[in-house]
Order: structure tokens, then C-alpha cells, then sequence
């Protein structure tokens, strides 16, 4: 994995921590936009940790500039405010989680691990203020695709992903193997054309799929 933060202290502190987490490697470090970009496309990282506001490139624009050459590339954005447009916005950029700068080593690892495995890191507090913000959205909709339909537990899979619920918390909820759910999440994102489960909340409220007030 490779972080990349213009915070020096923070960046070391959160590099040395990560290093002796068991499963975890980190590969490198960067301090801005341009130089995470460049070692991410060099280096093919499994995870990068970017901070969302950095010099000369912010971390909106090198997330999207590293999932452009390393597709695979899973992107936790770090952040000291959980304001709803920089989660949307992170959304929009292909990441695959957010997580707040006082949060937890422990949960800073399991956040890696998480996406690491292919899910998401959206708890249900970001899960709620995603749907507020795609709520109070006008801009026009995409047209609807007539070939993509989901089946009944396709359905049932997507309302909860959108609740903040991991495979394990929906496979006890469905009474199905967690492997079962993450083929379903697969099968989900392909048939949408979506790249990442916090992209189908965004279309779980753009399609009224949410049972919403």
C-alpha cells in the first residue's frame, strides 16, 4: 500500500504504524498529488491512503489520475472534516472509502484490509449522509438502460448495501453464505455499469430503490 499526504509527521507516523500491522505492506509514501500519482503508477499499489486537500494536485484530482493508470487501485481518502460534498465528491472520483484523520490506527487497518478484500469502507453514518446529499440533487438523471435489470435478491443485496451493511452483516440479514453476497455485489456493479459499492448507493437513490422520507 502507499500513503500519500502533505503532513510529513502524520504521513511517518501513519507509514511506521501501518508497517508492523500484520497483512499489511506498506511500499512507499508520498507528500503531494503529483508525487503519490507518479509512485502509484509506478509502484501498482493494492491500496493507496490520500489526503483530500494537498498541494499541487488536491487528492479529488489524483484519485481519479490513479485510477486512470491503475485501475486495481483501491483509494481510501483521509480527511479532518466529513463535509457531505467532499464525500460526494470523493465518491464521484472512484474511491472506495473515507476516513477522518482522527480516526483510530485500528480502524485505519481495518479500513485497508476492507477494501483490500473488494468492499467499500461506508459506514452507515456516511451511508446517511450520502442520501441526503443525492437527495437534495436536480441535476437530471441518465437515462435508463433497458437491458439492465436486477433479479428480486439482486434487489434486496443493493438496498442493503446502501444501508452501510458489509457481506457479513447481509449474508446473517439473507440468510446466505458471505460469498454468495460478495458474487451478488459483483454481478450488481457489473449489470449497472458501477464501479464501487459506495457508487451503488448513489444509484440505490437516484432509482428510488430506498425507502426514503
Amino acid at each position: 500500500m502507499l500513503v500519500v499526504d502533505d503532513q510529513e509527521l502524520f504521513r511517518r507516523g501513519l507509514t511506521m504504524l501501518l508497517a508492523v500491522e500484520t497483512g499489511i505492506e506498506v511500499i512507499g509514501e508520498a507528500g503531494d498529488g503529483i508525487e503519490g500519482t507518479n509512485l502509484a503508477t509506478t509502484a501498482a499499489p493494492d491500496v493507496v491512503l490520500l489526503d483530500i486537500r494537498m498541494p499541487k494536485r488536491s487528492g479529488i484530482e489524483a484519485c481519479l489520475a490513479i485510477k486512470e493508470a491503475v485501475p486495481s487501485a483501491k483509494i481510501i481518502m483521509l480527511t479532518v472534516s466529513d463535509e457531505e460534498a467532499d464525500l460526494y465528491e470523493a465518491v464521484k472520483s472512484g474511491a472506495s472509502g473515507y476516513l477522518l484523520k482522527d480516526s483510530s490506527i485500528e480502524e485505519v487497518a481495518q479500513a485497508v484490509r476492507v477494501v483490500a478484500d473488494g468492499q467499500s469502507l461506508i459506514s452507515p453514518s456516511m451511508a446517511v449522509k450520502l442520501i441526503d446529499e443525492f437527495k437534495q440533487m436536480s441535476r437530471p438523471e441518465r437515462d435508463h438502460v433497458p437491458g439492465l435489470r436486477l433479479t428480486e435478491r439482486e434487489l434486496e443485496v443493493l438496498r442493503l448495501v446502501a444501508k452501510g451493511m458489509n457481506n457479513r452483516e447481509i449474508a446473517r440479514q439473507l440468510f446466505i453464505s458471505e460469498n454468495t453476497v460478495k458474487n451478488h455485489v459483483r454481478n450488481i456493479l457489473e449489470k449497472l455499469q458501477l464501479h464501487s459499492r459506495m457508487e451503488a448507493v448513489m444509484y440505490a437513490v437516484k432509482e428510488k430503490l430506498l425507502d426514503l422520507p
